[in-house]
């Protein structure tokens, strides 16, 4: 079996609109920055590769959980 590579990108979003700007999801912010009357800047921040022990901590703080990627909670494939 094949190494497992997890890996945590960060990646910000930067909109300059006419006032406030309001989104409630990713659609909202795509579509005001490529159709819509917003400017938007898309960049990756930071990424870093993770251990499974990582990545499983991480899901959970996200509110996802290890077994989305099939982890356990310590980190080990299932």
């Amino acid at each position: 079996m094949a190494r497992r590579r997890f890996c945590k990108t960060v990646i910000q979003v930067t909109v300059l609109s006419e006032g406030p700007f309001e989104y409630e999801n990713l659609n909202d912010i795509y579509y005001a920055i490529t159709e819509g009357d917003c400017s938007g800047e898309v960049k990756t921040v930071k990424a870093n590769y993770l251990s499974g022990c990582q990545m499983a901590k991480e899901l959970i703080a996200q509110g996802s959980g290890p077994e989305f990627l099939q982890l356990t909670d310590s980190g080990r494939t299932i």
